[in-house]
C-alpha cells in the first residue's frame, strides 16, 4: 500500500495563495473520499477541507469557508487543496488522508484507508 503524498507547501505571505497537492500513486483517488487535515504547533489538529468519493460534495470549517477549495484533478489523479488568503493563523502541517467509497463524515471522524506524511506551510511577512 502507497501512502497519499503531499507536496507545495512552504513560506507564504499574509494575503497570498498556495495549492497543495494530494497524489497517491498506485490507486484510484477517484473513488476516494479525501480529507485535509492541519495541525498547528501546540495544537490540536483540525479538519480543514474534504470532499465526498459519493457525490463530491465538500466541506469546509467556518474559519477557512471562502478561502479554501478542495478541487478534483481524476486525470492527474491528484486532489489539490487550495488556499487563497492565507493568514498567519493559517500556518500549519497539512496532511491528505483518503477513505475508500465514504462520505466526508467518515473521512473527518478519523476513519482513514491513508494517511499522508504532510508538509509545512508557513504564513508569515
Amino acid at each position: 500500500q502507497v501512502p497519499p503524498v503531499e507536496s507545495g507547501g512552504g513560506l507564504v505571505q499574509p494575503g497570498g495563495s498556495l495549492r497543495l497537492p494530494c497524489a497517491a500513486p498506485g490507486i484510484s483517488l477517484d473513488y476516494y473520499a479525501i480529507g485535509w487535515f492541519r495541525q498547528p504547533p501546540g495544537n490540536e489538529r483540525e479538519g480543514v477541507s474534504c470532499i465526498s468519493s459519493v457525490d463530491d460534495s465538500t466541506y469546509y470549517p467556518d474559519s477557512v469557508k471562502g478561502r479554501f477549495t478542495i478541487p478534483r484533478a481524476n486525470a492527474k489523479n491528484t486532489v489539490y487543496l487550495q488556499m487563497n488568503s492565507l493568514k498567519p493563523e493559517d500556518t500549519a502541517v497539512y496532511t491528505c488522508a483518503a477513505t475508500a467509497y465514504e462520505t466526508c463524515g467518515t473521512v473527518l471522524a478519523g476513519i482513514h484507508d491513508y494517511w499522508g506524511q504532510g508538509t509545512q506551510v508557513t504564513v508569515s511577512s
